[in-house]
C-alpha cells in the first residue's frame, strides 16, 4: 500500500515540558503600556505598584474626640475625667489635631451641662489610623508579574492611583475551518473568553489563519482545527509553508506537532518570525485541555506574568487511571469533600457539564489509587 503524502502526520509526541520549557526559551514579554486603573482589570501588571505614604499624618478611624491618651488614663464611670481644652470632636476620615494620639468614642462621653467628661479611658493609637499604615513606598500595593483583580482596582482607586502600567498581549483567535461546525465554535468563544481571563485582549476581526497571518499583526495566534490526519486536515502544514505578505523575511515553522497531553494530542506549537502560533485540535474537550495545559502559560509569559492556580486539595473517591507518557486531564465533580473522576481520554460533554474542576495525571504516572489527595483546579 503507498502512503498518501499529503496526510498530515505525528512523527512523536513531545513531552509536555518540553513545550513548555519552548515557551519559556522562545517566547519574550510585549511592551508595557500605560492604562487607566479603570481599564486594567485583568491586566498583567509590569511594574510594581506602590503609594504613600497614607494616610500622610494620623486620622480618626471612628467618630468621637480626638484626645492625648494619658489624660485621660484614670477615667472611668464613677470617677469621670473633664475632657482638657486641647480635645476636639473629630469625624471618622479626619485628622488629628496636633498633641492627640487616640480618639474617644462617642459613648464614652457624658455631657454634664457645659462639661464634656470621659468616662472610660482609651490607649495610645485606639481609634486612630497612624501616618502610613495604610500604604507606605517601601511596600508594594502588587507585584510586576501579577494580574489586577477588581479588589486591587478599588484598593488603588482608594490610593489616588490613576494609570497603571501593564502588558496586555493580543491575541488573535481563529479556525482553520471555513464553515465552522457548532462544536469548533463553542470552542472558539470559550478560548476567546479564557484570554480575556488570563490577563490577554482579543485582536483583529479575520476569524481564518490565513487571513488573520496575513492582515494582522497579534502577539499570539490559537487556531482551532486541522491539527490531525483527515482529509481536511492541513492546518500545521498551512503554518509550515507560509511566508508573511508584509514581511517576506518572516515565515512560519513548526517547533513540535503532537504533544504528549490527553485530550489533545495532535496539537502543535509554532511561530511566524518571533510570534507563537498555537494550534489545537477541534474538538471542545480537546481546545479546553490543551488550552490549560499550554495556552494559558504562552499568554502568561507574553504578558510577563505566571499561571497562578489555587486548588482545592480533596481525596478521589475512587481511583483514576491514566496512560504512562501522558499528561491527562481529567474532569471531576466535588461533593461530600471528595473528588470523583468522571472521564479520561475522550470527556463528553455530559463530564465536562457535570464536573466541578479537573486534576492532572502527570506523564510518569499510570494514575491515582482511590483515596490519593488530588489537586483540584477551578474550570475558566
Amino acid at each position: 500500500m503507498v502512503e498518501d503524502s499529503s496526510v498530515q502526520r505525528i512523527s512523536r509526541l513531545t513531552p509536555l515540558a518540553t513545550a513548555l520549557a519552548l515557551i519559556e526559551s522562545l517566547v519574550s514579554a510585549v511592551k508595557p503600556q500605560q492604562l487607566e486603573l479603570a481599564q486594567a482589570l485583568g491586566a498583567t501588571l509590569a511594574e510594581d505598584v506602590v503609594a504613600g505614604p497614607l494616610p500622610p499624618q494620623p486620622i480618626a478611624l471612628r467618630d468621637g474626640y480626638a484626645v492625648q491618651a494619658a489624660a485621660l488614663a484614670d477615667a472611668g464611670s464613677y470617677m469621670p475625667v473633664p475632657l482638657p481644652p486641647t480635645a476636639r470632636r473629630i469625624d471618622v476620615g479626619k485628622a488629628l489635631p496636633a498633641g492627640c494620639d487616640a480618639v474617644l468614642p462617642i459613648d464614652a462621653v457624658a455631657l454634664r451641662g457645659d462639661r464634656v467628661e470621659a468616662v472610660a479611658a482609651v490607649a495610645p493609637g485606639e481609634g486612630v489610623l497612624g501616618a502610613g499604615d495604610d500604604a507606605t513606598p517601601r511596600t508594594s500595593l502588587r507585584l510586576a508579574g501579577e494580574q489586577l483583580r477588581a479588589l486591587d482596582i478599588a484598593v488603588m482607586a482608594a490610593a489616588g492611583i490613576e494609570a497603571v502600567s501593564v502588558r496586555v498581549p493580543r491575541v488573535a483567535v481563529v479556525s482553520n475551518i471555513p464553515a465552522r461546525p457548532r462544536i469548533v465554535e463553542a470552542a472558539r468563544e470559550t478560548l476567546i473568553r479564557a484570554v480575556v481571563g488570563a490577563g490577554g485582549t482579543r485582536f483583529g476581526e479575520a476569524e481564518i489563519l490565513l487571513a488573520s497571518l496575513d492582515y494582522e499583526q497579534p502577539e499570539l495566534t490559537i487556531c482551532i482545527g486541522g491539527t490531525g490526519s483527515g482529509g481536511g486536515d492541513d492546518g500545521v502544514r498551512k503554518l509550515a509553508r507560509y511566508v508573511s505578505l508584509r514581511t517576506p523575511t518572516e515565515y512560519g515553522r513548526i517547533e513540535c506537532h503532537g504533544i504528549a497531553v490527553s485530550p489533545g494530542e495532535t496539537a502543535a506549537l509554532g511561530f511566524i518570525g518571533t510570534r507563537p502560533v498555537l494550534l489545537v485540535p477541534g474538538r471542545l474537550d480537546a481546545a479546553l485541555a490543551v488550552w490549560l495545559l499550554l495556552g494559558r502559560h504562552l499568554v502568561a509569559k507574553l504578558a510577563g506574568g505566571r499561571v497562578e492556580d489555587m486548588p482545592a486539595t480533596l481525596p478521589l473517591r475512587r481511583k483514576a487511571t491514566s496512560t504512562i507518557g501522558l499528561t491527562e486531564l481529567i474532569p471531576v465533580s466535588c461533593a461530600g469533600g471528595m473528588a470523583e473522576p468522571l472521564a479520561s481520554g475522550y470527556l463528553s460533554f455530559t463530564s465536562l457539564a457535570r464536573s466541578d474542576g479537573w486534576i492532572v495525571v502527570p506523564a510518569d504516572s499510570e494514575g491515582f489509587a482511590e483515596g490519593t489527595p488530588v489537586a483540584v483546579r477551578p474550570w475558566l
